[in-house]
């Protein structure tokens, strides 16, 4: 596991995403970034409200990368988790790879924080069960040769700064909600709370009787 400590430039994790895919080397990242938005394989330029110079001049950085979805950002206080998973090994379908990853997601907010989200058929992602029109969490992954990357972006206490410049995934920004607007204690204490209950969560939906390779930052 590699596990956050202050951000994690975006481009190094591209080019580690690349060694990792070659070599079909299993790790789970627990990130966060500075603000960047990135623009996967089905965006629309419509959804990018701002352009990419001045974007760039308020420090906020933009790529294109070859995930499923539209536009997304992230920022500190998002917490971005990268499971990088040999399907075949695990011998786990695409459609069970995302319905797990979910899974996992939802029991470890609801233990944390007693936070009760559900999926939408239409629009991927998580909501809050309260107010299904709310996203906390975005999910765009990539399968090259049954082997993942990308994975899933979940709002704890981050600004929405780069949010902002953006119709996430098609969706106004507005729409999107975090741990800390919620009211929910967001501080790290918590935050490592969930990152313990879904590292646990995944490790047992992936192999229950071997984890995944772990790693160090």
């Amino acid at each position: 596991m590699i596990e956050p400590k202050g951000e994690f430039p975006y481009l190094r994790y591209l080019e580690l995403q690349e060694k990792l895919r070659k070599s079909r080397k299993e790790c789970i990242l627990f990130l966060e970034h500075a603000p960047t938005i990135t623009g996967g394989i089905n965006y629309n330029l419509e959804n990018l409200l701002l352009g990419k110079e001045f974007l760039e001049s308020q420090g906020i950085q933009i790529h294109f990368i070859q995930r499923g979805g539209d536009f997304t950002a992230h920022e500190p206080g998002q917490l971005v988790v990268y499971a990088h998973v040999d399907l075949k090994r695990r011998e786990l379908s695409i459609r069970s790879y995302l319905e797990n990853l979910l899974a996992a997601v939802i029991d470890a907010a609801r233990v944390t924080w007693d936070l009760r989200l559900v999926t939408d058929p239409d629009s991927p992602g998580l909501y809050l069960e309260s107010d299904p029109r709310k996203k906390i969490c975005s999910i765009g992954v990539n399968f090259k040769s049954f082997f993942t990357s990308h994975g899933i972006a979940f709002n704890v206490d981050n600004d929405f700064r780069a949010f902002r410049c953006i119709n996430p995934c098609g969706r106004n920004w507005m729409d999107m909600t975090s741990v800390g607007m919620l009211g929910l204690d967001a501080g790290q204490a918590k935050k490592n709370e969930f990152i313990s209950h879904l590292r646990e969560n995944l490790n047992s939906f992936l192999n229950p009787r071997k984890t995944l390779v772990s790693g160090e930052k």
